[in-house]
């Protein structure tokens, strides 16, 4: 394989997230909840820059739209925020490390808690606003905790139009992932009823495929917008796609949330080398998430496209064997930092799943120490019943961000769950961006030009009001390259230069900037 070739077939696996929050308050009713208000309350506390101008109508009304509205840029760590359908949406910086992604998920928890606690000092005595870091209100409703990765295009164009058994390949991958990656859930919403299962959202997939989030729900995400710059400029940016990922829970143990992360960067490193096994392919997907789900037991087994029958965990064993043999390889390296350490927790955590060890893991994955906590409730309570609504109340406190009532805090307060990054990174992570991505232009950028200067931003560009004497066209900084615009390149200048010379540096850039996948390290130098 020549190093051209390779540098098509391999991207780092960049990764983002956009989560959905549970939000309501409580001593105030409404004939169609308290979503509303609530999620209003949380974004008012949150400073960051709008995305663009709030849309007026002829007559001078604010024109609201109930998805996406009021985002906000942070500043601080390159983030964002929103509303989505009444929900409090916090959207994470890029980053290319599986760790990183937990520092920055825990960061952003902290930047929606302190709003959660501002909002509440400002309500009236008997209202208190809660917001719940899980999927499923029990109602029948699911809000989503999404995933994005950085992949080639070529590997895009075999997942949902050339290769048809990778998509099921990645399919059959994540369905049997919530082993580790579910956050566990009393009851069920559609189908017969369970007492308790692994994943929250497996009760709302009805395809296997498609481009939509909220209705008939994929297994296999298949929204193709990459977020890497204009594609007719760039060829760098037409062989980058960006994979959208909505299969998964929120988690709040910090090795499931690596893990959810860190594996299926692996994965996807071999999807794009063209390395997977066909024999992993199930009969009906869909069928299997569902028998998965309601079964922490895992005893359960599904049927293969070949006709053989396995569990969830053996289903996993066989990916992660084939990925060992990947890493022997060492492609890996330079896509998937600290891939060996993501294989061996992974490794170690479906062989203690195979053993049955689950007071080993409740340290460890949420689902395992959700339904630790709930046993133990059934035991000292014995007037309790899987169907009683306490039990649901207490699946509820678990997810709760409220460190004074949330259940995972307090067992992580008292040095029950694993945690795989310290507190300092986290802080960092609260008040600054990623320094190896774009996040870190991006934030140093809105603190350069401030409110006032901002006409507009998105992940990939931001626009400037204004026109700089040698600023050749409007004043857009292209951020197209997710890669790029890191510390490294541009950190020097971000953190001293006027805003006008920034921009006519960025803009020289612009015009000079190499063509090409090979030229997608090259940021502003």
């Amino acid at each position: 394989m020549t190093t051209e070739t390779k540098e098509r077939r391999h991207l780092p696996k960049l990764c983002g997230a956009d989560v959905e929050l549970g939000n309501f308050i409580l001593g105030l009713e409404r004939a169609g909840g308290t979503g509303e208000e609530a999620s209003r309350a949380l974004l008012r506390e949150i400073e960051g820059l709008p995305r663009e101008r709030t849309p007026i109508s002829s007559s001078g009304r604010v024109l609201m739209s109930p998805r996406d509205w009021g985002r906000r840029f942070l500043p601080s760590n390159g983030g964002c925020v929103y509303i989505d359908l009444d929900h409090l949406e916090i959207c994470l910086p890029e980053v290319l490390s599986a760790y990183d992604h937990v520092a920055s998920w825990r960061a952003m928890l902290q930047v929606a808690r302190r709003a959660m606690e501002a909002a509440n000092q400002k309500l009236p005595e008997g209202q208190k606003l809660e917001v719940l870091v899980n999927n499923s209100d029990g109602r029948g409703n699911s809000y989503g905790s999404h995933l994005n990765f950085l992949i080639t295009r070529a590997c895009w164009e075999n997942l949902f139009h050339r290769k048809m058994h990778y998509l099921l390949y990645l399919a059959a991958y994540q369905v049997s992932s919530i082993v580790f990656a579910g956050q566990g859930k009393v009851g069920s919403e559609d189908g017969p009823p369970v007492a308790f299962q692994l994943s929250q959202r497996a009760d709302f997939f009805e395809r296997i495929t498609g481009v939509q989030t909220t209705f008939d729900r994929p297994l296999v995400n298949s929204r193709d917008e990459a977020l890497c710059g204009n594609k007719t400029r760039s060829t760098a940016a037409s062989e980058m796609a960006r994979l959208h990922v909505i299969f998964y829970d929120s988690n709040l143990c910090q090795a499931a949330s690596l893990l959810k992360v860190g594996v299926m960067q692996l994965v996807l490193t071999m999807l794009e080398a063209d390395q997977i096994n066909p024999g992993l392919i199930l009969e009906d997907p869909l069928e299997a998430v569902v028998r998965w789900s309601r079964d922490p037991a895992l005893e359960t087994r599904v049927t293969l496209a070949s006709g053989k029958e396995l569990t969830a965990v053996e289903m996993q064993i066989s990916f992660l064997e084939d990925a060992k043999r990947f890493a022997e390889s060492g492609r890996f390296e330079g896509v998937v930092p600290r891939a060996g350490e993501i294989l061996a927790l992974w490794e170690d955590t479906l062989l203690k799943l195979e053993a049955r060890d689950l007071d080993a893991l409740a340290p460890r994955l949420d689902w395992v120490l959700k339904l630790w906590i709930l046993e133990r409730a059934l035991r000292e309570r014995r007037d309790l019943d899987w169907e009683a609504a306490e039990m649901k109340h207490l699946d509820q406190l678990y997810a709760s961000l409220d460190v004074e009532e949330g259940l995972f805090w307090a067992y992580e307060r008292s040095g029950s769950v694993e945690q795989v990054v310290d507190d300092e990174t986290v802080a960092r992570f609260v008040q600054e961006p990623p320094e190896d991505t774009r996040a870190w232009a991006r934030a140093h950028l809105l603190r350069s030009a401030g409110p006032e200067r901002v006409e507009s931003v998105d992940w990939d560009a931001i626009s400037f009001r204004g026109q700089c004497r040698h600023f050749s066209e409007a004043s857009v900084v292209d951020l197209g390259n997710p890669l790029a615009f890191t510390r490294e390149e541009t950190g020097s200048l971000l953190r001293e230069a006027s805003l006008e010379t920034i921009l006519q540096a960025f803009d020289a850039r612009r015009r000079e900037r190499p063509r090409g996948i090979g030229a997608l390290k090259g940021g502003l130098s």
